[in-house]
């Protein structure tokens, strides 16, 4: 039983043996050391500066106005694509009215060609036929509506002029004869000149001469009874 107890030497003075900091801590305490001065040299040397109070209150001031401007042109935008669609919108049925009227107006065209075939030809003939007429002495005027056609329209108008002599009794008896201004004319398949021409004072129409001239070459010509 003896054999199973160590002896324990004896300090006589009674000094105690120190104990001393694990080197695992003091690694740790120096690693604590190290980040915390490299987050201060980081912040110190590479980051902004940080801002003061009152600087941040500016900033946050900065925000708000920039996000309410934000709001607005948001709001502006929504406003100006609702805007951007209404007038796609008309743009639209403007659109599909001018072709609802272009249909109109070739539908016109179409019935006025077969009308136009339809009426008696010139008996003259001529490069321009003078197809119809309606003449009237109206307040010392001539009135007139006449038709022109071409037998072999070309791909250009032809330009000319219609000129009205108009027959009759003047003022003081006896035969007349008046000249009419010439008016410029453009025909292509067909045209149609309206208007009036004062008549001298007295006289009294009884028939006109239709001519249409292109310079001086006779293009056509008609007489008509004065109604």
């Amino acid at each position: 039983m003896l054999g199973q107890f160590k002896p324990v030497a004896f300090d006589r003075y009674g000094r105690r043996r120190r104990v001393g900091v694990p080197r695992w801590l003091m690694l740790l305490l120096l690693g604590v050391a190290a980040g915390a001065a490299g987050v201060v040299y980081v912040q110190e040397r590479h980051l902004p500066p940080r801002l003061s109070l009152d600087a941040g209150a500016r900033l946050q001031a900065a925000y708000e106005r920039a996000e309410a401007e934000r709001v607005r042109l948001a709001r502006e935008l929504d406003e100006t694509g609702s805007q951007l669609a209404d007038a796609l919108a008309q743009r639209q049925a403007l659109a599909d009215q001018l072709a609802a009227s272009r249909r109109t107006v070739e539908g016109l065209r179409a019935d006025v060609a077969t009308l136009v075939a339809a009426l008696p030809p010139d008996p003259r003939g001529g490069v321009v036929a003078v197809r119809t007429g309606r003449l009237r002495a109206v307040d010392g005027q001539l009135a007139y509506d006449v038709l022109l056609t071409r037998e072999r329209p070309g791909e250009r108008p032809l330009t000319g002029q219609l000129q009205l002599v108009v027959s009759g009794q003047a003022a003081r008896g006896g035969e007349s004869t008046v000249t009419l201004p010439a008016v410029p004319v453009s025909i292509g398949s067909h045209h149609s000149v309206s208007g009036r021409a004062p008549l001298p004072g007295g006289f009294t129409p009884q028939q006109a001469t239709v001519r249409v001239t292109d310079g001086g070459t006779l293009l056509g010509m008609r007489v008509f009874y004065v109604r």
